[in-house]
């Protein structure tokens, strides 16, 4: 609830609703412009404390109050929020998972052309912006299209209007999804390699980890056994802040590829001078943080046993 104050303040304090009436053709006369602010609880005139009291009662209630426009911003909160958590909990999933693996895989090659390589290309790819993958990723699949004379891959929208049946609409689907997700994935991906790659390299020489080979185990299965589950604890605080680092990449991927999500919302929300859409982003974002500190704690107690004792 502190991010969803601190949100709704900064966007009542700095956004100014007045003006997307005052630019209409024609505008409305001031006394109209007054009563429809008042009516959505938008007016700036009124104090923000006094305005953020009656926005607070409405989340309480499940209301989240209205847009600029007069929609009500509940529906349009919880169609987004659905479409901006599949892909962000597929690309937090797939990445961190992929990253750890690689992350690793290098580790025990340490030094060698791979570890470099892969090393190499992490940093490439957390130094490029998102909006510069997406882009290169647009026009990739545009060549592949072309070079093979049908659709492979979709890069603008959700899915295709004209997709009929099941099986029709879940291509269509998978097909628009790839693109973002494999966008969010490579930065997750990236990021986790590097560290779980830190990690596993303080594993490697560990005292357990000799036992476990001194027992008769294999090097590979000693690591796989005993010591990627122990390099694997110090990543998991960094699942829970990564979700925002994710959300934030999220906001460009979507305005590129064309979802209707959080991202684009909050981006057409600041743009409309609209408080309450700000507002519910905001809240979405701190479910999501909290949300993933819930798994990171469900993890850990999975993983460490000391935990689990304690």
């Amino acid at each position: 609830m502190v991010a969803g104050t601190c949100t709704y303040f900064l966007a009542a304090l700095s956004l100014d609703p007045r003006s997307t009436y005052a630019d209409r053709n024609p505008p409305p006369s001031p006394a109209e412009i007054e009563a429809v602010l008042n009516a959505y609880n938008l007016n700036p005139k009124t104090p923000a404390a006094e305005r953020f009291v009656h926005w607070a009662r409405g989340v309480a209630r499940g209301d989240l109050g209205y847009t600029v426009s007069g929609a009500r911003v509940s529906p349009e909160f919880l169609r987004r929020a659905a479409t901006s958590v599949r892909l962000v909990l597929v690309a937090t999933a797939v990445g961190s998972a992929a990253g750890i693996l690689l992350g690793a895989w290098s580790a025990t090659r340490q030094r060698r052309r791979s570890d470099r390589a892969l090393t190499l290309a992490s940093f490439t790819v957390l130094a490029t912006p998102v909006f510069v993958i997406a882009a290169a990723l647009q026009l990739w699949a545009r060549n592949i299209n072309d070079a093979v004379g049908i659709t492979v891959f979709e890069y603008t929208g959700e899915y295709a209007p004209g997709a009929t049946g099941t099986w029709g609409r879940l291509l269509s689907r998978a097909q628009h999804f790839v693109l973002p997700s494999i966008t969010l994935i490579a930065f997750q991906a990236a990021l986790f390699s590097l560290y779980q790659r830190n990690t596993m390299l303080d594993v490697l020489h560990a005292d357990f980890v000799r036992t476990a080979r001194a027992k008769g185990l294999s090097p590979r299965t000693a690591l796989r056994r005993h010591g990627l589950r122990v390099a694997v604890l110090p990543l998991l605080p960094l699942l829970t802040y990564n979700t925002v680092l994710t959300f934030t990449g999220a906001v460009f991927v979507e305005k590129i590829f064309g979802w209707h999500g959080m991202g684009e919302w909050l981006v057409d929300s600041v743009l409309t001078q609209d408080v309450n859409p700000v507002a519910a982003v905001g809240l979405f974002t701190a479910a999501l943080v909290l949300a993933a500190g819930l798994i990171a704690d469900v993890l850990h107690l999975a993983l460490d046993p000391r935990s689990r004792a304690a």
